[in-house]
């Protein structure tokens, strides 16, 4: 099924699944557990992340892709580097990615992301049956300041990954049955129409259940928890010369079969 999250024009927040002309078919139940198409329907006048709630926690991978790794003249991982994002950090389809000005930075960048969504608590999983505490998947962007990532942030990268709005996700939630090879999509990001990344998630160096099994050990996952799963070759500072986000600026994100993520860049207001 392929969900979506969505502002009506009177401003009331539906699940769905989109239909023609601007409309959806509403979900009835909780997206975290039974739920079923209804025979109601809704204009979509806004699309939003689609998130059943506001995520508990972001876990973010760092340097999971092979040719990722080889661009940045990094050492190949034994484990997965985890990092994380302030749930607040997450944006709509559609809205603006901030610059920072309060905590300025020069050297905004993107970074094209699968996410996952959890659906039930997971701990101590297998690798083996780490896919069935999949809701489902869903496109990201990174959004890092490589400045205060590489310079200011004092050898850690929280504070580069979680300016508010650095983690827009959308457009739609695929769930497993759309998705039976998360290792297998083709994934993009576009700079005012220019491609800046392409390669597929066949690249990353631990696969998605490896990731799953690896971040639940000893660790409880919480419904609701989003995983960002790692970006490809191509960000903006690996560029000759480096490549980063000013405003006026449109970036778009897209994956196989979940769509196309774009948002606008402006200053902090």
């Amino acid at each position: 099924m392929r969900i979506i999250r969505f502002r009506d024009p009177q401003g009331q927040i539906h699940f769905g699944v989109a239909g023609a002309a601007g409309s959806a078919h509403l979900l009835a139940g909780d997206l975290l557990g039974s739920h079923a198409l209804s025979d109601q329907q809704a204009v979509i006048a806004q699309l939003l992340a689609p998130l059943p709630i506001m995520p508990p926690a972001i876990f973010c991978i760092g340097l999971n892709y092979l040719r990722h790794a080889e661009e940045t003249k990094a050492k190949f991982p034994t484990h997965p580097v985890v990092f994380m994002k302030n749930p607040a950090a997450v944006q709509d389809p559609g809205a603006p990615i901030e610059i920072p000005t309060r905590m300025a930075s020069g050297k905004v960048d993107y970074e094209c992301e699968l996410a996952i969504i959890i659906g039930r608590k997971a701990k101590n999983v297998s690798v083996e049956r780490a896919l069935d505490y999949v809701m489902g998947y869903t496109a990201a962007n990174d959004v890092s300041a490589r400045d205060w990532q590489r310079e200011w942030g004092g050898s850690q990268w929280c504070r580069a990954k979680t300016f508010d709005t650095f983690c827009p996700l959308g457009p739609a939630l695929l769930t497993p049955d759309e998705i039976p090879n998360p290792n297998a999509l083709a994934l993009c990001t576009t700079l005012n129409g220019q491609v800046m990344q392409s390669s597929n998630t066949s690249d990353m160096i631990f696969s998605v259940p490896q990731l799953i099994a690896f971040l639940a050990g000893s660790t409880t996952l919480l419904p609701g928890t989003v995983i960002l799963t790692g970006t490809p070759e191509g960000v903006g500072m690996a560029r000759t010369p480096p490549v980063y986000l000013k405003p006026g600026d449109r970036v778009a994100i897209t994956i196989d079969q979940i769509g196309r993520l774009e948002n606008p860049v402006i200053a902090e207001p």
